[in-house]
């Protein structure tokens, strides 16, 4: 996934942000309201994680500016504010989930990971793919003929990328935005190496390229 994590505590921006690297999401760090502005602005991401108090505005009051706009990107707030009033004014104002600090680093993952199948259409965390290839979105596994198959966390982000949409075919662009955050270096064959990597482990033909488009999974 690619997220925006919105969090001005510097130590929790980077235990969180290096939690969720290791786990194969691209993160995208801001301190202000004004920065996720510009942020959200170019970028289209999977998940918004939202800290209450910053220091330039609410982030609630970003939120509502998001929704208003139209923006449906799902987003978790993060908080010391644990009054169940607060919650409630937090979900009303467009929030889908909520975390109260101090909280659980795999926590905060398997929230993501419910909300990000919940906005793809999918929230059924198992799906079978053509080929006997088998997948448990919430355990980060995949069978392939009853075999576990062991995947990197960058080929498990992609391939997470296209099962979460089976039949929907997602663009190189698309594919890279959720590999890589602001400022890494990207190769410009790096989406064919995981697709060459995925087919060498998991079969030809359970990934479908779309000359000149992109890639897709059949369910």
């Amino acid at each position: 996934m690619r997220i925006l994590l919105v969090e001005d505590e510097l130590m929790l921006a980077d235990a969180v942000r290096d939690h969720l690297l290791a786990s194969g999401e691209a993160v995208d760090h801001s301190a202000s309201v004004v920065d996720a502005e510009i942020m959200l602005r170019g970028t289209n991401y999977d998940v918004l994680l939202l800290d209450l108090n910053l220091p330039d505005g609410k982030g609630l009051d970003l939120l509502r500016d998001l929704r208003r706009q139209g923006s449906a990107t799902p987003c978790i707030i993060l908080t010391a504010q644990d009054q169940i009033s607060d919650r409630i004014e937090g979900l009303n104002a467009g929030a889908d989930d909520y975390l109260v600090k101090p909280f659980d680093l795999n926590e905060l993952s398997a929230r993501l990971a419910a909300v990000s199948r919940r906005y793809s259409g999918n929230p059924n965390p198992f799906v079978e793919l053509e080929g006997g290839v088998e997948v448990d979105l919430a355990g980060r596994s995949v069978l392939r003929d009853g075999e576990h198959i062991d995947l990197t966390s960058r080929e498990w982000a992609l391939f997470d990328q296209m099962v979460k949409r089976p039949g929907q075919t997602l663009s190189k662009r698309q594919l890279e935005e959720a590999l890589y955050e602001f400022g890494a270096e990207i190769e410009s064959n790096t989406v064919e190496v995981y697709v060459s990597r995925l087919r060498r482990k998991l079969g030809r033909d359970v990934i479908k390229t779309v000359r000149g488009v992109g890639y897709r999974v059949e369910g």
